[in-house]
């Protein structure tokens, strides 16, 4: 955890790191022993020249000096020294560009999240829902679509018209039977419309759709579970950026 500091506490580090006493340091710095007493006891406030003039004699970036200095110390004793608030300045736009890039993360989270629950939900990239189609067998070029609902019909006007007898009228039943009217079910994950004809070896087959089901593909399912977790981070993102505005900095 950072630890902030008073102008004279960092100043008394600095020297304690480099192994000065005070007098080497008051000598290095060019100002009396005195004077860099009052300033590690906070007895005294540099001025903007006398802070320059230390920076430069202990060979010290302005920045690295000032970002353990608490904050308020720096806005309010040490506001006028113009690398004070170069500092501040810098701080501030560092902080708003670090907030942006955040918020901006969280948001792409969120709306990426959104998209994969969409996609999963609608079946975008995986379908959800299954086609059930029902053929009832096998009509051919010459014959009328509903020739499966019309052919019994047709063979008992020709009996009761005496075209054909009861033993040719059973055997022209049985045969159709057999082999005509052999009913097929097809499940399509796409919707192939209410009505469709595949071509088949002796004739063709209609298929009208009998029943739509609601399924979820292992694929959706992940799709789903990503969605929910990117939404989630994207949520919690905000909720951290909030929480960590929240904590004082020095």
């Amino acid at each position: 955890m950072d630890v902030s500091m008073n102008f004279g506490e960092k100043l008394k580090q600095i020297r304690t790191q480099k192994n000065l006493t005070q007098p080497q340091m008051a000598e290095a710095i060019g100002i009396e022993q005195s004077y860099l007493s009052k300033l590690e006891n906070d007895k005294s406030v540099p001025s903007a020249e006398m802070f320059q003039t230390i920076m430069k004699s202990l060979e010290i970036e302005a920045g690295d000096f000032l970002k353990d200095i608490d904050k308020k110390i720096l806005q309010t004793s040490l506001k006028h020294i113009p690398e004070v608030a170069h500092y501040l300045k810098t701080t501030i736009v560092v902080k708003t560009h670090s907030v942006k890039r955040w918020l901006f993360g969280s948001a792409a989270l969120c709306t990426l999240g959104f998209a994969f629950l969409l996609s999963a939900n609608e079946g975008i990239f995986f379908p959800n829902k299954l086609y059930k189609y029902e053929s009832k067998g096998v009509f051919r070029a010459d014959e009328a679509e509903d020739v499966f609902d019309q052919f019994e019909k047709i063979i008992n006007l020709k009996f009761d018209a005496n075209i054909i007898s009861r033993n040719e009228a059973s055997k022209l039943l049985a045969d159709f039977t057999e082999k005509r009217r052999r009913p097929l079910f097809v499940e399509k994950s796409h919707n192939a419309g209410t009505v469709f004809y595949e071509n088949v070896e002796g004739g063709r087959r209609k298929f009208h759709l009998v029943d739509v089901s609601i399924v979820q593909s292992y694929q959706n399912q992940f799709i789903q579970f990503l969605g929910g977790l990117l939404l989630f981070t994207g949520i919690l993102g905000f909720f951290m950026e909030w929480r960590i505005r929240k904590i004082p900095t020095q």
